[in-house]
């Protein structure tokens, strides 16, 4: 179901928006070393024993195939071929398999991940043991919005990954926090593995019980497991490629506290996105479930009607076109979450036929936004504007505003941050183009 229905007020008015391109970053703000967790997977296993009993079964230590390449089928990278045949292992953990010598084709063990393999080869695999998680302190630069002695708001560069996940086991968010400070550290119980899943490498703005949804089960490891696996700080994610602000708690207290915020859906986040077109209506209530992608693991899609799959969840959000560029070729456009499912904004833009710029497994491809753009515009300006879109090197979505309640105090605390150099010079840019074409 999809309704509109006027935006509720906002702490930071449409004003705010329209003048974007004048906000800068503050360079007196505080840049400062980060600290954090420990995220420890199961000990390493023997791949010829048997999974210990009540292990999860995202483990797949010691999984063996042996298998034909069917003949006649076309050459293919052999870790792309492996992935097709194990479900539930990612490319990742198969190409570490082939780094470490557990794969051969034809009797002859291969070491390269992009070796080619064709109709007839045979193939046999094991997959290698998850090494252990582990986050230790990085100094790494650190965009601190705001901390006291229980929490603390970072705006988090686009490309960083907030926690570590197999595929990037450093240089996260978390690296750099727990070199800043002390965070209330909750290892993983020594019987858990993480789930080996393709997400795993980029996380999602999704509320803390996504987080743990994404990694593994509370049936799978029971719930005092699943608590200390919540227990770092992280209290929400961002995507590896989303750029803003955040929130992490620097005791249980706090912790717990604003996991129930979000539990509840009560924490105030607003976001900045560029969109290739502009959505019809102009402002609006999306309320359409979204589910995992049975064709595409690593993305979400929204569902509705008889297509609504019983793994969907409810999602809603609100959006409002803050601006509009030549005539409809791209908007500004204010998302509030009510809900924080994985990759919700950019499941419901794409359902709206308003894929985020940069985009691309969204459909907010480069060819997309072009073929808007320029129809719309002089071609003295198609040089520009090819310019423009093939250096979006992400998706433009922004984390502009969070509010909360102070886990201690009970005072109601909001912050803004405006979006980083990238997407400030992409729409600098549309706006420039868009004025010249209405003077034309």
């Amino acid at each position: 179901m999809m309704t509109m229905l006027p935006l509720l007020p906002a702490a930071a008015s449409s004003s705010s928006f329209s003048s974007l391109n004048l906000l800068r970053r503050n360079p007196n703000r505080s840049r400062v070393s980060p600290r954090a967790l420990q995220c420890s997977s199961s000990p390493d296993l023997d791949p010829e024993s048997p999974p210990p009993r009540g292990e999860i079964r995202a483990n797949h230590a010691g999984v063996r195939l042996e298998e034909r390449v069917e003949v006649g089928a076309e050459k293919t990278r052999i870790d792309s071929w492996i992935s097709s045949r194990i479900r539930g292992v990612s490319r990742a953990r198969i190409q570490s398999s082939i780094r470490s010598g557990l794969v051969a084709v034809n009797g002859r063990t291969v070491s390269k991940v992009s070796h080619i393999i064709k109709g007839g080869d045979m193939v046999s695999c094991m997959i290698s043991k998850l090494q252990p998680l582990k986050a230790e302190p990085e100094d790494m630069p650190l965009d601190i919005v705001y901390e006291d002695e229980h929490v603390i708001v970072v705006n988090k560069p686009a490309h960083m990954v907030v926690h570590p996940a197999p595929g990037n086991a450093n240089g996260t968010l978390v690296n750099a926090i727990l070199h800043h400070c002390r965070l209330p550290i909750r290892a993983f119980a020594n019987n858990i593995q993480i789930s080996d899943t393709e997400e795993c490498s980029e996380s999602s703005d999704s509320d803390i019980e996504e987080v743990c949804a994404d990694q593994c089960s509370m049936e799978e490891v029971g719930v005092e497991n699943y608590e200390a696996l919540v227990r770092p700080g992280i209290v929400h994610r961002l995507d590896k490629g989303t750029s803003g602000l955040l929130v992490v708690a620097k005791d249980d207290h706090s912790h717990a506290h604003l996991a129930e915020q979000f539990k509840k859906h009560t924490i105030h986040r607003v976001y900045m996105s560029l969109t290739s077109g502009v959505p019809n209506p102009s402002y609006g209530r999306i309320e359409i479930p979204i589910a995992r992608d049975s064709n595409n693991r690593i993305r979400m899609v929204a569902v509705s009607g008889l297509n609504n799959s019983r793994h969907a969840r409810y999602a809603a959000s609100r959006y409002k076109v803050i601006e509009d560029f030549m005539g409809g070729g791209a908007a500004l456009v204010q998302w509030r979450l009510e809900t924080g499912r994985t990759h919700q904004i950019r499941a419901h833009a794409k359902y709206l036929g308003i894929p985020l710029l940069g985009d691309e497994v969204y459909g907010g491809t480069k060819d997309m936004a072009l073929s808007l753009l320029r129809p719309r515009t002089p071609p003295t300006y198609h040089g520009h504007l090819s310019n423009i879109i093939s250096k979006l090197q992400r998706p433009c979505l922004h984390a502009f505003s969070i509010g909360f309640k102070h886990p201690h105090t009970g005072e109601f605390l909001q912050f803004s941050c405006p979006p980083p150099d990238d997407f400030s010079k992409v729409l600098d840019q549309l706006r420039s183009i868009s004025d010249c074409c209405a003077k034309i």
